[in-house]
């Protein structure tokens, strides 16, 4: 989570003109005037309080908030970092909402992890749950949260997992192998919403091929079904094949397909309203750079093709700050003219692939409740 990787971000996008393109805006969020109620509305007061004393003495950390932890180490300033962060995607979610903006992105959230009571997997404060919240009491009656970081996105999961205005989708590699351990597709909402959480727990090893047919397998039929006023998004880029926490092979050019997936979505469903949110992603020179430059350019309708050739600007300034000048190009060279090439569910159901087993135990799960057949698309 060290922020260089905010910082090498969001200079690749500034060197490739995507923060001055046409209609962009680049905003400091700043903390409400109401300080920490904000916060309450998903996390404890007890909780908060104890991320305030933490922050101001580290040695106060009270383990039994998951802080202090190796994943959650107490600094100084952690409250009002990451408030701010938490800030920075409720001001989003208000401007997509209110119409000021047709998208919106902070990749310095989708912390997700975080829990009502306590940190988790390196996150604080749930701001993707904090900026869902808002929305629903602002008037939203459905929102729509997708998650493809490589981690299950248990903590937006848990806040909303009784609450039917509130699908979430995660597509992750299997709990069995990786934290938070959790995620299997049995766990599909409780009461009223069962159905309204759908969980793929993808195999190691999955790549491009396997991971982008089970997100156009799962995500599509569930969004179009619900009729999100809103869809959230939580493109965490850990997935990659050489990300250190993770055993996914994807490429930045099947994450670059996602985006473009999600962002059609919004469109066709949500009259546009989307709002894209950063995540997990460690490495932070070859691989969080360019995945979070192309989200916001696909934010932006100004996508960047994957021959694009990073800025010898950047390259120079990551060499003298790290001493290797990071990727030639915008992407991996997995796609073929900008396509990277897949299995359409409709080809049908392989009971000898991982891949599809984990889909369609997905779809056995929760299809029916939205009215759609596990078969078909």
């Amino acid at each position: 989570m060290n922020p260089l990787r905010l910082d090498l971000t969001a200079r690749l996008a500034k060197e490739l003109g995507v923060l001055d393109a046409p209609g962009v805006q680049v905003v400091a969020p700043t903390l409400p005037p109401e300080g920490d109620a904000f916060l309450e509305t998903v996390h404890g007061r007890d909780y908060v309080d104890a991320v305030r004393r933490a922050s101001a003495d580290p040695a106060a950390a009270d383990a039994a908030y998951g802080l202090g932890t190796d994943d959650d180490p107490a600094f100084r300033g952690m409250h009002d970092a990451s408030a701010l962060i938490a800030a920075g995607t409720v001001e989003v979610c208000r401007a997509v909402w209110e119409g000021e903006a047709d998208h919106g992105v902070n990749f310095a959230g989708g912390l997700h992890h975080a829990m009502p009571g306590s940190a988790s997997g390196f996150c604080i404060y749930n701001d993707a749950a904090l900026g869902i919240q808002w929305l629903l009491d602002h008037g939203a009656e459905r929102v729509a949260y997708v998650d493809t970081d490589v981690h299950h996105g248990d903590g937006v999961e848990r806040v909303f997992y009784d609450d039917p205005r509130v699908l979430t989708i995660s597509l992750h590699e299997s709990g069995r192998v990786l934290f938070p351990g959790t995620g299997f597709p049995g766990d599909c909402g409780g009461g009223d919403a069962r159905g309204y959480a759908a969980n793929v727990a993808l195999p190691p090893g999955t790549g491009d091929v396997g991971w982008l047919r089970a997100l156009h397998a799962v995500v599509p039929g569930l969004v179009r079904a619900f009729r999100p006023q809103v869809l959230v998004t939580q493109q965490g880029c850990d997935a990659h094949y050489s990300d250190p926490l993770a055993h996914l092979a994807v490429s930045v050019d099947a994450l670059r397909t996602a985006y473009a997936l999600v962002h059609r979505l919004a469109h066709e469903v949500a009259d546009g309203r989307w709002v894209a949110l950063g995540g997990g992603g460690y490495e932070v020179i070859d691989v969080v750079p360019r995945a979070w430059t192309h989200l916001i350019a696909e934010a932006a309708h100004r996508p960047i093709d994957l021959a694009t050739p990073v800025p010898a600007a950047w390259r120079d300034h990551v060499t003298r700050l790290l001493g290797r000048p990071g990727p030639p190009r915008m992407g991996d060279g997995v796609a073929e003219d900008g396509v990277v090439w897949f299995r359409s569910w409709e080809t049908g159901f392989d009971p000898d692939s991982r891949v599809d087993q984990a889909v369609m135990a997905t779809r056995e799960a929760v299809f029916p409740a939205h009215g759609l057949d596990i078969w078909l698309d």
